[in-house]
Order: structure tokens, then sequence, then C-alpha cells
């Protein structure tokens, strides 16, 4: 009497063993039962046809010529394509040793001949059961990596690497006191009454191939791009990790950043320009928050590059003298002069103008 099995009747099971009536008797009965069954009478058969076609169960023989059940077993768990397909050991060996060595070798199950052919179904039917649920568990696991990966992924497009770790470890607000950073503001000139005379879909694009290749070079001179707001780009050097050359970094990305806009043009095709503008000094850097959070910067730094874009002339980058002492031995300078900078009062100012030959 058979029932039929409690999961996928097209289950291909592959039979192994030297004895013919024992493999056209396991065949005929686990066909009646709705299973795909392949035979093999030698340990060197069965290893071919795993490889040419993987079974998703083998009951297996151990007393074979040539080759017996031990190797066979031992051979397929030792290859990545074969190692998870379940083996059930059927043998007319009853030694505890015996028993021992076949899940020692990688068996899942052992059952003694003769045989009843029920107790023969409700094992293959419980590891056939088995091995799906772990199929389904790896599939799972699989997505879930995907899954995270992605969220990785987004989140570094939103907080340097080292800030994404630390909110992975922790929900708290994250906030670190850096002594010296050099910040950049750039503005694109005259964008504001441009982008009333474009359709939302030109506007963001341009957009997008300005700031791509302004995301480039922030990268290239190892810099943090904090945030865009409109059409004005920030980046900072120093944070979240120390550098040493930070202000060098800043001073030859806002200069790569003039050359890169050159290549962009206005409807009229008038060349774009920008207004940087660069300061140096301490900074309070972090996440606050707990939706929508950004890395941001705060300080009295942070303020003056600001007004340095904001009070500057298009094309031009200008830097406060903090920044320009730092610079004068590799970059080239001219005086601006004394600015009247709100809320800072007069300040002298530069403007950088291309590094020292």
């Amino acid at each position: 009497m058979t029932s039929q099995p409690i999961h996928e009747p097209n289950c291909k099971i592959l039979v192994v063993d030297d004895t013919l009536d024992n493999v056209n008797l396991l065949s005929k009965m686990l066909t009646d039962s709705g299973y795909k069954v392949r035979k093999a009478l030698n340990g060197q058969m069965a290893l071919m046809g795993v490889q040419a076609s993987p079974p998703d169960l083998i009951l297996l023989d151990i007393n074979m010529p040539d080759i017996n059940g031990y190797e066979v077993c031992e051979q397929l768990k030792s290859q990545e394509k074969t190692r998870d397909i379940p083996v059930i050991f059927l043998s007319a060996l009853d030694d505890v040793l015996d028993k021992v060595k076949a899940f020692k070798v990688g068996g899942v199950d052992y059952i003694t001949k003769p045989f009843q052919f029920e107790e023969v179904l409700a094992r293959v039917e419980n590891h056939l059961k088995i091995f799906r649920l772990q199929q389904e568990l790896e599939e799972q696991n699989a997505l879930l990596r995907l899954e995270r990966e992605k969220s990785d992924r987004l989140l570094l497009n939103i907080l340097p690497k080292a800030i994404a770790a630390q909110l992975k470890e922790s929900s708290s607000a994250i906030a670190e006191q850096f002594d010296e950073a050099s910040i950049l503001f750039a503005d694109i000139v005259g964008f504001t009454p441009l982008s009333a005379q474009m359709s939302a879909s030109e506007l963001v694009a341009l957009l997008n191939q300005i700031f791509s290749q302004f995301d480039e070079l922030a990268t290239q001179h190892g810099l943090e791009k904090i945030k865009t707001i409109g059409d004005s780009y920030m980046v900072v050097g120093g944070v979240p990790i120390p550098q040493e050359n930070h202000a060098e970094a800043i001073a030859q990305m806002a200069l790569d950043m003039q050359e890169a806009i050159g290549q962009f043009q206005t409807q009229t095709g008038e060349p774009f320009q920008i207004r940087c503008g660069i300061a140096t000094g301490p900074v309070v850097a972090g996440v606050i928050g707990t939706t929508k959070f950004i890395y941001d910067l705060w300080g009295d730094a942070v303020n003056i590059a600001s007004r340095m874009e904001s009070q500057g002339l298009p094309g031009q980058i200008q830097v406060t003298d903090e920044t320009y002492q730092r610079l004068k031995s590799n970059y080239l300078f001219t005086e601006r002069g004394t600015v009247s900078i709100r809320g800072k009062g007069e300040m002298v100012t530069y403007w950088l103008t291309g590094k020292a030959s």
C-alpha cells in the first residue's frame, strides 16, 4: 500500500544499488507514489548522473563494487553543486559503527535492509520536506541580504561611511567636534531666473549633470559632500575623517569646479559661472533627528564660508585670511581687501586664482 507524498510529486530521486531487484522495487514504489525516479547500478554511474542532473534526494547503498556508498557520499559533499543534496543510506550493514560512518560522511539518515517501504517513504518525505524548507530559508536569507545591501547603499548615499556604521549601531544623535576643517560653498550664478524658463524635467536633468561632476571631483579629492540646496553645493575637507591637507583639497576642488562648470551653457549659449566661498576652522558635525536625517555641519567657520560665497563675485573663489595663510605657499591669490561680512564685521579676504607652479 502506498500513500501520496506530502511534498511536490515531481521531486526527483536517485536510487543507487548494485542489486537490480532492489533498484527496480524501490523505483516502482516511488514512481507509484508520484516521484520521478532515476536509477544507478554503481557509484560511478551515480556520480555521473548527479553531475548531469542533480536530484532532490539520493537513496544510496553502501556495498558496491569499485566505489562504495561512503566514497560516493564524500565526493558529493565535497562539491558545492551537490553538497546539499540529502543522502539516505539504505544498506544491509547493521553495525553501529557502519551507521556512525554514514552520518560522518554526510548522510542524513540510515535505513537497514530488508526495509519496509512505508518506512522508506516516510523518511524520504520527511527529508524532502526538510530539504525544501532549507532551500526556502536560503532563498529568504539571500533576499534579506539583497535588501540589506540595498539599504546600506541608500544609507551611504545619505551619510559618510563611518557615520552610517555608527548609526546602525546606535539610534542616538551623533555629534563630533573637529578642531580644523575647510568648508566650501558654491552657487550657480543666475540659475534662479534661468530655471523659470525651463521645464521641471530639464531643470532637474541639468542640475543632476552639474552636481554629478562635482560629486566625482569630491570623491577624487577625498572630500565629503554635505548637501545641495537648490543650485548650491556644500562640501567639506577633514570631516568626518581628519585630513591633514583639507584646505589644499578644498582649494583644488574649487578650482576644478570652476573649470567643470565652463562645460555647461545657458539656453543662449553663454557658459555658466559659479561663486565659491571657502573658510577654515573648527566645526561640529553630526546627525540629528530620527527621520529624513542628514549629516550636517555647524559652527562659525560654516557660517563664514557661506558668507564668502554669497558676498563673492561670479567666477571667483573668495577665501578667508585663515584659509589664505594655510595655502599661500602653494596657491596663487589676489587680495580683495576688507569686506563687511554680515554677522562678523570687517574681514580681509582673498581671491583664489590658481595653483603655484
